[in-house]
């Protein structure tokens, strides 16, 4: 343990540039921080300096949960995984994120006018995302779980009826396929999130965390097109039946 606390932090990050969210998350901007070592920042910010290196090995906090398992949940179950998701996305990766790029002070010359970019263009993709996210909740994610709520007899039809009749899962998942692409813009921008030998340790953090943000949201996207689309599907059909039933029984 004594050996990494004398270890300089922009060394540990640069070794492994996840390390950089994980600061980030005990309240400390690496970047802010360049020829301290590890000892002294924890002593700076009255840190437990075991609980940091802990951290800062682990990285990961478990096993992600593959598609295989998520497949397996109730819808209700998919979208409080979603929620949980969207929640992480916008309280705590983009904002680490947009620390990022805040950071991005003194770069080298060829990397100036893209931090200046970044600054300009990333407030607005953050605004775009998160009311598409909000929007989600508020649409898609609403609909089914009153649909589950009606076949589980905890709801009546009525509202539901309006709701189906103004509501497209099918449009939805077209409209969801263009906000898949949002990234798209940033991994042109930055030439695929590659960088030249001499990049700042700045820039590599960022890119690297720009591409894991990516990786990220296509497993949301994935989740949502393989696991709840259908299942949201296959929902609406068995409400259907039901309204069906009951018709009769009128």
């Amino acid at each position: 343990m004594e050996k990494i606390l004398q270890r300089k932090l922009v060394d540990l990050v640069a070794e492994n540039h996840i390390r950089a969210s994980v600061l980030y998350y005990f309240g400390v901007r690496y970047y802010d921080y360049k020829g301290e070592t590890l000892a002294e920042v924890c002593k700076k910010h009255g840190l437990r300096e075991e609980t940091l290196i802990n951290a800062l090995d682990l990285i990961a906090d478990g096993s992600p949960t593959t598609l295989a398992q998520i497949k397996r949940f109730p819808v209700d179950l998919v979208i409080e995984y979603l929620k949980h998701a969207h929640y992480l996305f916008v309280k705590k990766r983009l904002p680490y994120i947009g620390q990022l790029i805040e950071g991005l002070t003194e770069v080298n010359e060829r990397y100036e006018v893209l931090s200046r970019d970044l600054k300009s263009i990333f407030p607005l993709f953050v605004e775009d995302f998160v009311e598409h996210m909000y929007e989600e909740e508020d649409t898609l994610f609403s609909y089914v779980r009153d649909m589950s709520a009606f076949i589980k007899g905890e709801k009546s039809g009525s509202d539901l009826i309006f709701s189906m009749e103004k509501f497209s899962i099918k449009e939805f998942a077209l409209d969801n396929e263009m906000h898949e692409n949002e990234m798209d813009g940033f991994r042109q921008f930055t030439n695929g999130y590659s960088y030249s030998a001499d990049a700042d340790l700045q820039i590599k953090v960022l890119f690297s965390e720009l591409q894991r943000f990516e990786a990220d949201l296509k497993i949301h996207a994935k989740v949502e097109d393989e696991v709840l689309l259908p299942k949201a599907l296959q929902l609406e059909r068995q409400v259907k039946l039901r309204f069906h039933d009951l018709s009769k029984l009128n």
